[in-house]
């Protein structure tokens, strides 16, 4: 496909923070790439760089039920564990 035949809905460059995170918890290792951006309204892009998954999160995402088990896979025991670390990053 040719330049020409694509259609871009956004082609923006953007400054961003990006932390690095590597902690273990009582049930799982967590290495996470934690981006901050304008792009998702005050929400983090937070990557799980273990299990090559991610997912904008919010306050409202932490609190809501089976969000990160579902969006990362994990256990409710490793959901809470990462819960509990991300309300010190995201709040």
């Amino acid at each position: 496909m040719s330049e020409e035949d694509q259609y871009f809905l956004y082609d923006e460059t953007e400054d961003t923070q990006i932390r690095f995170v590597s902690f273990v918890g009582e049930t799982n290792r967590f290495d996470l790439a934690i981006v901050g951006t304008e792009r998702f309204y005050g929400k983090k892009l937070v990557l799980d760089i273990q299990s090559n998954r991610f997912a904008v999160i919010g306050a409202d995402d932490l609190e809501a039920p089976g969000y990160l088990e579902h969006a990362y896979r994990l256990s409710e025991e490793e959901a809470r564990e990462l819960k509990d670390f991300l309300h010190e990053v995201i709040l």
